[in-house]
């Protein structure tokens, strides 16, 4: 019997202690697991959706807050800003271009995002089928949108107000849907766009509804209303040149009544902020891994006590000191690696129930199905506490007086 077996059935000898080690070792694993696999996608996610706006500009409040409810679509609006301003700024000489969002609806809780079409060509977007709109009330659903919902191109619906689902209806404003997009790993996966227009009418109490869909019907866009009394949510913001990130921001917030957040900074920031707390979590993940070893030890070590004689009538037999040396190292392996490819399992399937609570959330988009270098590592980690926690039991095996234990 090779001694990989034998170490195999010496820990099958005793289920419950196996078992008991096995786990603790699995959840200290597991969440530092979980914590590399969120860390790593979601950083990658962030940065990957907001490449290509370098400011923001919206109502005053919190700057990260206007990041996240603008570019990341996760959090609430801070207001909105009056339309002549916006066009104001926008024709600043340090700006090459601006994409304004006028946000408010949704539909199941995903959010209507009124905008124009080079929202679709910041992200470089492709359609599974039909194509952009092209007049109020048209829209372009995301792939996760359309998964989710089982609308295709030609279906119509009705949005709600608000950013979050179970709100009132616009029971007199109903979208059609003219475009689906290609999975693109992006937030506008998880977006329903439109034009500005669109978010503009649909909020329009005052108007003749009836009137307003016939003119609709014709040209797309219904009674004129005064550029004064229109708002926008956002405008997300391209630099002409390196000169107006040093410029642009100090002059919005200075001389306006709106406000300029940079991404970059505001994610940072709260990367930082969250580094922490994600730091802190580790090390307690590390304490437990490392009670998991010192509960191998000392399983080795008692069992160690019982399998003396055990040992000494293998030494008798032929076997040498090195090979119960190995033997002993084996079990604390063994029982680590068991440890280690069941806390990466947990770890996975954890990730992919977080991802499923959170399908319009700010983990929405990760996947736990990708596997990280790191959890080689993590791997590689275990077993050296294992091999670590054998150390002792193992030189005590290989000590092992065969004449006394006989003896006894």
């Amino acid at each position: 019997m090779s001694m990989l077996k034998l170490s195999w059935k010496y820990l099958l000898a005793k289920p419950w202690n196996t078992t008991l080690n096995i786990l603790l070792l699995a959840l200290g694993l597991s969440i530092i697991t979980v914590l590399i696999l969120i860390q790593d996608q979601f950083e990658n996610k962030m940065n990957r959706d907001a490449a290509g706006i370098d400011l923001v500009i919206g109502a005053k409040g919190s700057p990260l807050q206007l990041v996240l409810s603008s570019v990341y679509h996760i959090d609430f609006p801070t207001g909105n800003i009056p339309l002549d301003e916006a066009r104001g700024i926008s024709r600043n000489r340090l700006i090459k271009n601006t994409i304004p969002l006028g946000l408010g609806d949704n539909y199941q809780g995903f959010r209507i995002v009124g905008t124009n079409h080079d929202y679709l060509d910041l992200y470089e977007v492709t359609f599974a089928a039909g194509q952009a709109w092209n007049k109020a009330f048209d829209v372009v659903l995301g792939s996760r949108v359309a998964q989710k919902s089982g609308f295709e191109v030609g279906d119509v619906f009705v949005g709600s107000h608000g950013v979050e689902a179970a709100s009132h209806e616009h029971d007199e404003h109903p979208y059609r849907v003219v475009g689906i997009l290609a999975p693109s790993d992006k937030i506008v996966d998880q977006l329903i766009l439109t034009s500005i227009e669109s978010v503009w009418y649909a909020h329009d109490e005052e108007h003749d509804h009836g009137k307003m869909e016939e003119e609709v019907a014709k040209t797309g866009f219904p009674e004129v209303v005064a550029d004064e009394e229109r708002e926008l949510t956002t405008l997300l913001v391209q630099y002409r040149n390196p000169i107006a990130a040093v410029q642009l921001p100090r002059l919005v917030n200075s001389r306006s009544a709106l406000q300029a957040a940079s991404p970059s900074f505001e994610i940072s920031r709260l990367f930082e902020l969250l580094g922490v707390g994600i730091s802190l979590v580790q090390g307690l993940a590390l304490i437990i891994v490392l009670i998991a070893g010192l509960g191998i030890f000392i399983a080795l070590y008692n069992s160690l006590k019982e399998r003396k004689y055990d040992l000494a009538v293998m030494r008798a037999i032929g076997a040498s000191r090195e090979q119960l040396f190995v033997l002993i190292i084996l079990e604390g392996v063994l029982l680590t690696f068991l440890g280690a490819v069941a806390g990466l399992l947990i770890g996975h399937f954890f990730l992919y129930i977080l991802v499923m609570a959170n399908e319009q959330g700010a983990l929405s988009g990760l996947s736990a199905g990708v596997f990280l270098t790191q959890e080689w590592w993590i791997l590689a980690y275990a077993l050296g506490v294992g091999i670590l926690a054998s150390l002792i039991p193992a030189w005590n095996a290989y000590r092992t007086d065969i004449a006394n234990q006989l003896t006894k």
